[in-house]
């Protein structure tokens, strides 16, 4: 049960419609299709409280989102994993999907969880994921995950991963926190996808 009750959209401030467009800056590329997914409107509720904060962050995750200097795969990794370290189910179950979206098999999303000891990854997907782990676990990436990066990356993606990894552990504590509840329509989406694999 939420701690508090997410803002309905009908009660959000007139400034939220300004804010939202935050999250799709200016190059954006055309993004898939978000029929059938969640609106993530419990989230957006809690934000609602607080716009000027929302436009700030909103502002940051656009470019993590759109405008990053990873591949979309790369930032899901990332994602996912902040998520199952942090055991931020919300965020977790959103980022499947769009995890998926990127080029993520379901197996490589189990295997996100397992970590970057789990088999068959590759040593750059097995740096990222641990690149997370130190990153939360002790607030730097070591000496070895930093030499697999730079070997196989440039600096502006370097940044990016760092933080992708704070943005991600920022929305985690305000998801945990406020103990914000899976939208009705993620549930659906879920109910969906399992209904289609079975």
């Amino acid at each position: 049960m939420a701690r508090i009750d997410p803002l309905p959209p009908k009660q959000w401030p007139k400034e939220m419609r300004q804010v939202l467009a935050a999250l799709e800056p200016p190059g954006t590329p055309a993004k898939l299709s978000p029929e059938g997914r969640s609106k993530a409107l419990n989230t957006l509720g809690v934000y609602a409280y607080h716009p000027t904060l929302a436009q700030a962050f909103f502002t940051f995750n656009g470019h993590i989102m759109s405008t990053t200097t990873l591949t979309p795969r790369q930032r899901e990794l990332l994602v996912l994993r902040v998520a199952a370290d942090r055991g931020a189910g919300y965020e977790w179950l959103q980022h499947t999907f769009l995890g998926r979206d990127a080029g993520l098999s379901d197996e490589e999303i189990q295997r996100i969880a397992l970590g970057p000891d789990a088999p068959l990854w590759d040593p750059l997907d097995a740096a990222l994921l641990r690149a997370v782990d130190e990153l939360v676990d002790k607030g730097r990436i070591g000496d070895e995950t930093w030499a697999v990066l730079a070997d196989k990356l440039e600096v502006k993606q370097i940044l990016d991963v760092i933080f992708t990894v704070g943005a991600y552990e920022t929305l985690a504590y305000l998801l945990r926190s406020f103990e914000i509840d899976i939208d009705d329509d993620m549930l659906a989406a879920v109910a969906r996808r399992q209904s289609i694999t079975e």
